[in-house]
């Protein structure tokens, strides 16, 4: 099932209605707009005089609706997520927590893989300079133990932006597209972990006591690409832009009905994320060796 994706810029009062999510002016409590909670997939919530009833959060939560809630820079600050998602939750977390790790070693490896070719095809859609991601790809071992995907990185931001750029959390524009279109993709693919009865803290490779979100960060290298090209057809429509404004985060949020190919289908990125975190059970269980990922169609 497709599921949408809401974002909320205004004052407003949130409550749940026969089954819907009714959007609300606080002052006049005219109803603006109202949703079927059973149709959304995540909510962005992104000013500080909205107010959301707790019968409506607690039938987001039986409905695995992500709610994320935004800062005073308009960025993404944290999201709420059901505690499990799926009728075998315990059995499910066993199998993850007895996963080897030579299993892991080597999902990290296709993980680097199929995120390398789809930044490769990133720059070869846009004209840039793409043929020595084909070499770092063939060169990823298990584990990634010689660091392929960050010296791709190196190349591909170098050629997808400019030779003096730097990749950072707060660095320059136009890094904070990019960020904020992490977050989003972050969150869905969190998401669709719960849904499938795995838990988000623990990642195939990333590891870190301070990160409840590790196999979310896993999961997601090779669909960052995706946000890579939203991110950058903006970016050619509005080159002197740098606000993250409510046009650019409706435009980023197309993310979760953008067109992926996976497991040789078009699908929506929504549902492609949820064939990832399926399949990655599959292959705790022995019933696959390999995680579905998606690739630019």
């Amino acid at each position: 099932m497709i599921t949408r994706s809401i974002y909320i810029g205004n004052p407003s009062y949130l409550k749940l209605k026969d089954e819907q999510m009714h959007i609300l002016c606080p002052e006049t409590k005219e109803t603006k707009g109202k949703v079927p909670v059973e149709d959304l997939g995540l909510l962005m919530l992104d000013h500080f005089q909205i107010t959301i009833s707790h019968q409506l959060v607690q039938k987001m939560m039986g409905n695995n609706v992500v709610i994320i809630s935004c800062d005073a820079h308009h960025l993404p600050h944290g999201m709420m997520l059901p505690l499990h998602g799926h009728t075998e939750y315990s059995d499910r977390i066993k199998d993850q927590l007895e996963a080897s790790e030579p299993l892991k070693k080597q999902l990290w490896k296709q993980t680097v893989e199929c995120k390398i070719e789809n930044q490769k095809e990133v720059l070869h859609r846009l004209g840039n300079y793409f043929e020595p991601m084909l070499d770092y790809q063939q060169q990823v071992k298990s584990g990634d133990i010689t660091n392929m995907e960050g010296i791709a990185a190196q190349h591909y931001w170098k050629y997808l932006i400019s030779h003096d750029f730097l990749r950072q959390r707060f660095g320059d524009s136009p890094n904070q597209f990019f960020n904020f279109g992490y977050s989003v993709l972050r969150s869905m693919v969190a998401r669709a972990i719960v849904e499938t009865g795995l838990l988000p803290v623990l990642g195939i490779f990333h590891k870190n006591k301070y990160n409840p979100y590790c196999l979310a960060d896993d999961l997601m290298e090779p669909y960052r690409p995706f946000v890579d090209l939203l991110v950058m057809q903006w970016l050619n429509l509005h080159p002197e832009t740098e606000d993250l404004n409510k046009e650019f985060k409706a435009h980023i949020l197309k993310i979760a009905t953008m067109d992926v190919r996976i497991d040789s289908k078009i699908r929506p990125l929504m549902v492609a994320v949820k064939t990832s975190a399926s399949s990655l059970y599959k292959c705790y269980t022995g019933e696959k060796r390999l995680i579905v990922y998606p690739e630019i169609p």
